[in-house]
């Protein structure tokens, strides 16, 4: 090749190369960052894609809770320079120094991400900001969900959203300020269930801050996954009957179905429409919630340790038996009470002396100090303190004195003393006679409502008891925690459920304590209480089951100040009883002038309810 040729060729592949280069600067250089420069001089949004929450329905399909969308008005503070901030309070009808304090909060949290500075617009206001906020770059309109219940009741069921706080936006960075997440009930318990996955979109906006569509083609977009639906264990129509039959009344209501664990109604007495904690409304409402004398807030249910009163001498028969202290044909007399020294206990008006079957239907306290004393004095154990032991051993197996492990927040393991405590209180060497109203469920321990339930479940059982539990099923594929379908057995033979449900069985009917409170029809296993109260008229308290083999359903009913067992606790208990299990819910009940009585009743008067009526926003 001559050399003329050779420096053509040379030239050629120095033009080749070169051509590849400017092509491919040009494509780096103009093409790949189009739409940096694009952005560069328009700007862009990151505009958060918040999914549906989801929904909560009862055990056979009946909507409970569902979304509704929101609209906050959010902030880049970075951005927020060299706007009319007087004329954007007068449009937000918001003062200087809020919006100032509300910018401040949002620049310290992190002055290049958005924040809200405006929750919960009402519509109007959505509409008309629409309109003006081209002026004001540095703001956007967030559409968001927030939730609605469609029951006025079951608040701390189902619970409320609150505003997350500055250390739960540390904890989860799922989270950014202005954004919602459940603060108690099933919102909380199954918050990482309901809550979904956020989606993403960026925009391109232009100087005026409208929208020019979407950057790099949605290239940086993400989608939103809508949270998982809940199928609660929860018996709607049942548990709206609940709330009727308690209202005026202070108290609780827990029903569970014993072959599962499943709980079929909690209600609370004093109750509030869980509407009034939503939107806008939340923070002013929640403060007069909060300042209610009645305190609506308080979950009784899982909260409130009471004394069970005669309830809890269905388990001392129990741990007697299984003790070897006591059986179905020990007999122990009764003259107007137990007597020991200067220790009296007493008792109403019943025949005597008494079997064991008998001592639960007629309720004898004289029975259940002899039965206590046998089991702390048993000569097997070295001491008292050590049969105390053991004696706490038996109430853990059967949930008392522990948490029951249902999947609400904020339960109460309820009260039972350490012997260190009694020590404190009768010397190192204390005896049977210091704790003697233990026997009958007085003195120095408590049980939640919740724990009264479980144990009527464990005896309707014959000795074991579900993990309480008020979801059935979560998403699609209908996931079920594992921990719900354990059993839990308690520390007493089977063997000895019998004699303490035969005794129950008679409660209701004439003879028993609460005998003109039965239903035709049904046998209703149970257990009537009084507790006593320092603050006032006595807690009426009722536990049972029903039927009496394979029972669908297990109850305790407590009405503060309510008088005896069978005044109030008990009629309201045997009429949910037969709602549940009635196959026609539209039949009238077998009991017309007890429901009726019930429903009309008034243990608290109207003074604080209207109180509080007039502070809240509906």
């Amino acid at each position: 090749m001559d050399k003329s040729r050779r420096l053509f060729v040379l030239l050629a592949m120095l033009v080749a190369v070169g051509l590849v280069f400017i092509v491919r600067l040009f494509f780096l250089q103009i093409v790949d960052t189009s739409n940096y420069y694009k952005a560069q001089a328009y700007g862009s949004n990151d505009i958060t894609i918040y999914p549906a929450r989801g929904t909560i329905v009862d055990r056979y399909g009946k909507l409970m809770v569902y979304n509704d969308a929101v609209y906050d008005l959010m902030v880049v503070p970075q951005k927020a320079k060299d706007f009319d901030k007087v004329a954007l309070c007068h449009e937000l009808m918001l003062d200087t120094n809020e919006f100032n304090k509300r910018l401040k909060k949002a620049s310290k949290y992190n002055p290049r991400e958005p924040s809200v500075i405006f929750k919960n617009l009402p519509f109007y206001l959505y509409t008309r900001l629409q309109e003006v906020l081209y002026q004001y770059p540095a703001f956007y309109i967030e559409t968001k969900i927030d939730r609605r219940y469609n029951i006025n009741g079951a608040a701390h069921l189902l619970g409320y959203m609150g505003e997350v706080t500055e250390k739960q936006l540390e904890q989860d960075k799922y989270y950014k300020p202005g954004d919602t997440k459940g603060i108690t009930g099933l919102e909380k318990s199954y918050e990482v269930y309901l809550r979904g996955h956020k989606g993403k979109k960026v925009v391109l906006v232009d100087k005026f801050s409208k929208t020019q569509g979407s950057f790099a083609g949605g290239k940086f977009d993400s989608l939103p996954f809508a949270g998982d639906n809940i199928i609660s264990s929860i018996d709607l129509d049942l548990q709206v009957f609940g709330e009727k039959l308690l209202a005026n009344k202070i108290g609780s209501i827990v029903a569970i179905e014993p072959s599962t664990g499943e709980v079929l109604s909690i209600v609370n007495s004093p109750n509030y429409d869980p509407n009034l904690l939503v939107g806008q409304r939340r923070n002013k409402n929640f403060a007069a919630l909060l300042l209610d004398p009645r305190k609506p807030l308080f979950n009784r249910a899982l909260k409130a340790p009471y004394p069970p009163g005669s309830t809890f001498k269905t388990i001392q028969a129990l741990i007697g038996m299984q003790e070897g202290v006591l059986t179905p044909d020990t007999k122990y007399p009764c003259s107007g009470g137990y007597h020991m020294g200067s220790i009296t206990v007493g008792c109403h008006a019943h025949g005597s002396p008494l079997d064991l079957k008998n001592s639960i239907t007629k309720s004898c306290n004289a029975y259940y100090c002899f039965v206590y004393r046998s089991i702390l004095d048993n000569p097997k154990y070295p001491s008292v303190q050590d049969a105390y032991v053991k004696w706490t051993q038996y109430l853990n197996s059967f949930g008392i004195g522990v948490l029951t492990g249902i999947d609400l927040p904020e339960e109460s393991k309820g009260i039972v003393k350490k012997p260190t405590y009694f020590e404190r209180e009768f010397g190192k060497n204390w005896r049977s006679s210091n704790v003697i109203s233990m026997s009958i469920g007085q003195g120095q321990i408590g049980l939640t409502p919740l724990q009264m339930a479980n144990m009527a479940c464990i005896i309707g059982n014959r000795g074991y008891f579900y993990t309480p539990h008020v979801v059935r099923s979560i998403g699609d594929k209908h996931f079920v925690p594992p921990a719900f379908s354990q059993r839990h057995y308690c520390m007493v033979n089977k063997m000895y459920f019998d004699t303490v449900i035969a005794g129950m069985a008679n409660v209701c009917v004439p003879g028993g304590t609460a005998g003109h409170t039965g239903i035709p029809g049904i046998t209703i296993c149970a257990k009537t209480g009084t507790a006593q109260n320092p603050h006032g008229k006595d807690h009426s308290i009722f536990i049972a089951f029903a039927p009496r083999e394979n029972p669908q359903i297990a109850i305790c009913v407590i009405v503060e100040n309510g008088g005896f067992g069978a005044d109030y606790a008990a009629p309201i208990a045997n009429l949910m009883i037969e709602r549940y299990l009635s196959k026609n819910r539209g039949l009238p009940s077998a009991k017309p002038d007890m429901l009726n009585r019930m429903l009309k009743a008034n243990l608290i008067g109207t003074t604080a309810k209207d109180s509080l009526n007039a502070k809240l926003s509906d």
